[in-house]
């Protein structure tokens, strides 16, 4: 019997060591604001009042909190996704997939109600801003395109999306000329551990791109145009979600004496408290260079990819005063996009970004001139799976 009471207060004693050692080190560790793996902000202390008590917001926050800060979390995370991977032999975790050293987020089957409603958009912004301007519409694919059926995992039908979208987009009367890029592209254009593609691998795209729009002959795609610029040690989104031990990509930016004049105008940042937009044409503007590396000194800095263009935004206009000729675009876009633009700034003067994730259909038209310009959709085949995502 008192063998028994002793295994017992050694299980008590040891269970309440572990809740006091727990959260004396949840006191003492310092607290980060963000979590650079997980490329999200994290939980901040809730505050302790009556009201979040009573509506029970006060213990959620809580448990946010407790979870975000435990001690060794990271750590943790690596085990429960090595346990998985190597030991249970799950094919992903968090639904994210690695194969040959790249990752990627499962994504399917086609959604073909999202393909429909994706084509409907672009039909509904032709028909009400630009009838009568020149129009293109070119889909991005997503890694899974090149390493998801090849090695056993799901995969959508992207051949069917695009059948889809050209028999909608071609029934509605109005003219929407293709612009296939995906036959250029192979997985090592994009990051290893993050979702988007790599823009020192881009100028064979563009020349596509260039070539479909007439505007070729205003770009000088050679690599000898452009300075490379690095950025070490890129952990992409894809690193933080699957919580596997990957190697850092490195970020290449290019710039020659057009991208370096150009200067890019955001919604955000030229909108004041009370509502009221300064306009490129007004004084007081606020302009940012097109590579804005500012953006990587600053402690919240969550992407290292937002070196381009700034990162999302809802509307971008891009100045470009060094250009070849007086031609405007106008391109409806995702964050692929951002390092894309700069590529065709020798052919533009000026390169309207708008990316309907942020800001709804019927505004658009209070900000862009769309008369004369030429106009492309660029979405990667994510997006147009999941079209509602769209204002």
């Amino acid at each position: 019997m008192k063998k028994d009471r002793w295994k017992q207060r050694i299980t008590i004693y040891s269970f309440l060591a572990c809740i006091v050692s727990m959260t004396m080190l949840i006191v003492i560790f310092p607290k980060e604001q963000i979590s650079k793996a997980e490329r999200r902000r994290l939980a901040t202390r809730p505050q302790l009042a009556a009201e979040s008590i009573l509506d029970k917001s006060f213990m959620e926050d809580a448990e946010d909190y407790l979870l975000d800060h435990f001690p060794f979390r990271e750590g943790l995370r690596r085990i429960k996704a090595q346990f998985a991977y190597h030991i249970l032999k799950q094919k992903e975790n968090n639904g994210i997939y690695v194969d040959g050293g790249y990752a990627s987020r499962l994504e399917y089957p086609l959604n073909e109600a999202s393909v429909v409603r994706m084509a409907d958009k672009l039909v509904s912004l032709k028909y009400q801003y630009f009838p009568n301007e020149n129009t293109w519409y070119a889909v991005i694919p997503d890694k899974n395109f090149f390493l998801a059926e090849p090695n056993g995992y799901p995969s959508m039908d992207y051949d069917r999306m695009l059948e889809l979208l050209a028999q909608r987009l071609d029934s509605s009367g109005e003219r929407f000329d293709y612009i296939d890029i995906a036959a250029g592209l192979e997985v090592d254009d994009y990051y290893h551990t993050d979702t988007h593609w790599r823009q020192e691998r881009l100028l064979g795209t563009v020349a596509v791109v260039g070539e479909a729009m007439g505007i070729n002959e205003a770009l000088n795609l050679q690599e000898s145009n452009f300075e490379r610029h690095e950025i070490k040690d890129f952990y992409g989104v894809y690193y933080g979600q699957s919580a596997l031990p990957m190697e850092p990509d490195t970020i290449v930016y290019l710039t020659n004496e057009t991208t370096d004049a150009a200067r890019v105008w955001n919604l955000e940042e030229n909108l004041s408290k009370d509502g009221q937009v300064t306009m490129p044409e007004h004084a007081g503007a606020v302009w940012n260079p097109v590579y804005q590396t500012q953006k990587l000194e600053e402690p919240l800095c969550l992407d290292q990819y937002d070196v381009f263009l700034g990162g999302a935004a809802s509307l971008q206009i891009i100045k470009s005063p060094k250009a070849n000729t007086d031609r405007r675009l106008v391109i409806f876009r995702d964050s692929f996009t951002s390092s894309l633009a700069p590529l065709l700034l020798e052919a533009y003067s000026e390169i309207t970004l708008i990316d309907l994730r942020y800001i709804s259909t019927p505004l658009v038209g209070e900000y862009v001139n769309f008369e004369g310009a030429d106009i492309l959709f660029l979405y990667n085949t994510s997006i147009i799976n999941n079209a509602s995502m769209l204002k």
